[in-house]
């Protein structure tokens, strides 16, 4: 028997509440975790490169994961209606969360949760960052979780009629991501020459040197090639050595806590990671 849960305390001044209602007791058969900074493709590329890139890192980690319960396949006959997309589980008992309903080889997934965000808060549903699925693509959705009862489903488009496509067990079927309300039309876009700007200086600077480090490193001997890549962004730093105080390498989200949240050890299927080492890579230590 597990021992009982601590429940979470009061807010800090500077935390924000996400609470998702359960809204039926097969909720805990589609844990939430939060998303792992690794990604097989990322860990298999040669020497391990696309670990370097901290974008790429940073956005891995930037949301929760909402897990498939069983395996399935779906496949679809390339029709609009939603008789034409067939969804067959593995094992003939367990809850049933995916199912066809739009047509037009529309996936759809049930969420089986009420979230409520703060106010002036949306939640952004889409499919996990940076986590490619051959013969079905994610669709997007922004959610004014702050105030509706409405529940709303993730959908994945299917791409490839009449080919079996898996959906494992564990494997994360959305993504959350919470998000100010009209922030983006808060922006005033705007396309100017860099050359005379402020800016022009500082991308010069790297662009020299970027274009000197790339021929350096295939040089035998020069320390270009023993550091094999430029490593200023990972660092938070210019060229010139200039450091911004406010960089990020690693986010931290907290996993959701409550009697149904899942164990700390996230049942998303297993996302290896490879043997370099933290200051060789974008990933936090």
């Amino acid at each position: 028997m597990e021992p009982p849960r601590t429940p979470p305390g009061p807010l800090e001044p500077d935390e924000l509440p996400l609470i998702a209602y359960a809204a039926q007791d097969e909720a805990s058969a589609m844990p939430i975790v939060p998303a792992p900074v690794q990604r097989e493709w990322i860990a298999a590329t040669h020497e391990g490169f696309a670990r370097r890139c901290l974008p790429l890192m940073m956005a891995n980690q930037s949301e929760w994961w909402l897990l498939n319960n069983r395996t399935f396949t779906v496949e679809w006959e390339g029709h609009v209606h939603a008789s034409s997309l067939h969804v067959r589980y593995a094992e003939p008992e367990g809850t049933e969360f995916a199912f066809s309903n739009f047509g037009h080889g529309v996936l759809t997934f049930h969420i089986p949760y009420l979230f409520r965000t703060p106010p002036g808060w949306n939640l952004l549903a889409r499919g996990p960052a940076n986590r490619p699925k051959d013969g079905a693509t994610a669709l997007s959705a922004v959610v004014e979780t702050d105030w509706t009862h409405a529940f709303f489903t993730m959908n994945w488009q299917v791409t490839r009629p009449f080919q079996e496509i898996e959906f494992r067990a564990g494997e994360p079927v959305c993504a959350i991501v919470p998000q100010r309300r009209d922030e983006p039309a808060r922006f005033r876009p705007e396309i100017l020459p860099l050359a005379g700007s402020a800016e022009e200086e500082g991308y010069r600077e790297f662009a020299t040197s970027r274009e000197r480090f790339s021929e350096e490193r295939v040089v035998p001997g020069t320390p270009a090639y023993a550091a094999k890549w430029q490593r200023h962004y990972l660092r938070g730093e210019s060229v010139g050595g200039a450091r911004f105080p406010d960089h990020r390498r690693k986010l931290g989200l907290r996993p959701f806590s409550g009697p149904t949240a899942p164990d700390p050890a996230p049942r998303a299927d297993a996302e290896r990671a490879d043997p370099l080492p933290p200051e060789e890579t974008g990933e936090p230590e």
